[in-house]
């Protein structure tokens, strides 16, 4: 999805900063379309802040990849503090239609290299479920998920953990195998001379 944007078009540059903003904060397209200029602090301490439901204030840090798009998107952009960070050609800011819209082409174009793309329906919620989703297999606890994402509580980050599938097969390998017989494990007389002579 990254590389589906046209890097020689305006909006191809701004698409790619936004897609990636929006997958490395998992922010709601209601907070991602919200975001004014001066939302977005780069260098030491890089983060963006966002007003999520309910008007709650969140902060989010940003990785170097981010950063490294977001830098030249906002100087291309320009602006006043108060301007929307992903704007349209006119100046406006984009809409939750806009931002679904500008996905379902990047996806059309991605899927051309991508063909199991091809039948998914990719809308502005994947990219924070994608988020979400690699903070819990990078082994993230799920309290600190709800915060990053501005859950209300715990029990909405849940799901993620129901979902993930690598999870679910590292537990499993630490399982004893069926096959194994129950009980304790007894060295014969002869193991145990060999290690003793060691």
């Amino acid at each position: 999805m990254l590389a589906a944007p046209d890097p020689n078009r305006w909006e191809g540059r701004r698409d790619k900063a936004m897609i990636a903003l929006a997958v490395q904060t998992g922010l709601r397209v209601s907070e991602l379309t919200s975001l004014n200029c001066a939302d977005v602090t780069l260098g030491a301490g890089a983060a963006v802040r966002c007003e999520g439901k309910g008007r709650k204030q969140r902060t989010v840090p940003l990785g170097s990849p981010v950063q490294c798009l977001l830098q030249p998107w906002m100087i291309e952009r320009g602006g006043r503090p108060t301007d929307p960070l992903f704007p349209t050609r006119t100046g406006r800011r984009l809409s939750r239609n806009a931002v679904a819209q500008r996905l379902n082409t990047h996806t059309a174009t991605a899927a051309k290299r991508c063909p199991s793309l091809r039948d998914k329906d990719i809308h502005p919620h994947a990219l924070r479920h994608s988020c979400a989703m690699s903070l819990s297999q990078a082994g993230v606890d799920t309290s600190v998920i709800a915060l990053w994402l501005g859950h209300a509580g715990v029990r909405s980050t849940d799901a993620y953990v129901h979902t993930d599938m690598s999870t679910k097969e590292k537990a499993l390998a630490l399982t004893t195998p069926l096959t194994a017989k129950p009980g304790r494990y007894r060295p014969t007389d002869k193991k145990l001379a060999f290690l003793d002579r060691l």
